[in-house]
């Protein structure tokens, strides 16, 4: 991106890190390209990246030292970072301190610090922090019902994150609606998932705690589990505390219920009479449903819901299962608007429905490259 502009000048991703047939996705004005690869790490990735970005034809820039900020999306700050930083050993020092409340992200973000260092060796680096928007849930929400002392001494509490995918679309939907006290709820949903309860711009309540693993079913990940299982599991199953952790976190969510991992696939399944995957389809929805309601009662009202990310923004059917039956709510889906494919900001509530539903997608590298300039600026 150019900054201040915000022009964008390409974008890209890379999913499935880790799988066969890992894809990397490339656009620029005069290149649309896909490709398929055996993608093992993050670094791999990043590496085929650059590769693309210095291609004498499809590539953007002719050297490295042409960028001039790197801003990266890291998981878990916990405590130490409450706003953007400049990322220094000490800075790095702390993300990895973090890494084991948030095994799935920090490690993999430290190492996209690190290759980043090595391939832009002259740009800043910056880190923006999932948990900073979070900061502002208030003590009633973030406690745990444990010694005080668990807190104070050694910070456990909810920290939440996906915050800055929750703070954009929170602030267009806010601007959307034209209010200056709203409330609304933001549903981030990807491989990983979240919900965020904003009251007049404020994170309030979130359903991911301590570590990104609790709340709605995730991936991989499980979400709200009743914690005495792990001792079961440990007392009388025979796994020790690796094997609950990596299966809780690698094995479990929409992976332990169907076997597969990525939501396309699950909805295909489902549609060819699945059960396996028609249930889990029910699961996930039922537990956003639970949210829903918990967080218009935090907030004593409900104004409008946002869905964003991969599977917010495309999955109708995860849109239609969490909408129907939710009338007490004030919802009411518009079957047509809701299967209409648009990537920009839209409703598809009907006029009936006393509360916008809102499909916002989520822009997470704008706003990253928005408080990395501001930050170095």
């Amino acid at each position: 991106m150019d900054m201040p502009s915000e022009t964008l000048i390409c974008s890209g991703l890379v999913e499935r890190i880790g799988y066969k047939n890992a894809t990397i996705s490339y656009k620029t004005n005069g290149e649309n390209l896909q490709q398929t690869h055996h993608i093992e790490t993050h670094s791999q990735g990043l590496e085929r990246v650059v590769e693309l970005l210095l291609d004498p034809k499809k590539g953007v820039i002719t050297h490295t030292n042409e960028i001039k900020v790197v801003g990266h999306r890291v998981v878990h700050g916990g405590n130490s970072f409450s706003d953007t930083t400049l990322i220094t050993t000490e800075v790095k020092d702390k993300i990895q301190e973090y890494a084991a409340l948030a095994p799935l992200h920090n490690p993999g973000n430290l190492e996209g610090i690190l290759v980043a260092e090595e391939i832009f060796p002259s740009a800043k680096q910056v880190a923006i922090f999932d948990t900073a928007f979070h900061q502002t849930i208030p003590e009633k929400a973030k406690r745990y019902a444990i010694p005080t002392s668990l807190y104070e001494e050694n910070g456990i509490q909810v920290y939440g994150f996906h915050g800055t995918s929750h703070q954009y679309v929170s602030e267009k939907a806010i601007a959307y609606l034209g209010k200056e006290s709203s409330k609304i709820i933001t549903i981030h949903l990807g491989n990983g998932c979240s919900m965020t309860a904003v009251k007049d711009g404020k994170s309030i309540d979130h359903s991911l705690g301590f570590t990104p693993s609790n709340g709605l079913i995730m991936g991989t990940r499980s979400g709200d589990i009743d914690h005495a299982i792990i001792f079961h599991m440990v007392n009388n199953l025979g796994y020790t505390l690796d094997n609950v952790k990596t299966l809780l976190t690698n094995q479990s969510g929409m992976l332990g219920l169907t076997g597969h991992v990525d939501l396309r696939d699950i909805q295909a399944e489902a549609e060819n009479g699945n059960k396996d995957c028609q249930l889990a389809l029910s699961m996930n929805a039922y537990r956003i449903k639970k949210y829903i309601g918990a967080y218009a009662a935090a907030m004593n009202g409900l104004d409008a819901i946002v869905f964003t990310a991969g599977i917010g923004e495309n999955s109708s059917v995860i849109r239609q299962l969490v909408c129907e039956d939710m009338e007490v709510f004030g919802l009411n889906l518009g079957t047509t608007k809701n299967n209409k494919r648009s990537g920009d900001l839209r409703e598809i509530n009907t006029t009936a429905s006393k509360v916008k539903i809102l499909v916002i997608p989520t822009n997470e590298e704008l706003e990253i490259a928005k408080q990395a300039y501001e930050l170095v600026t």
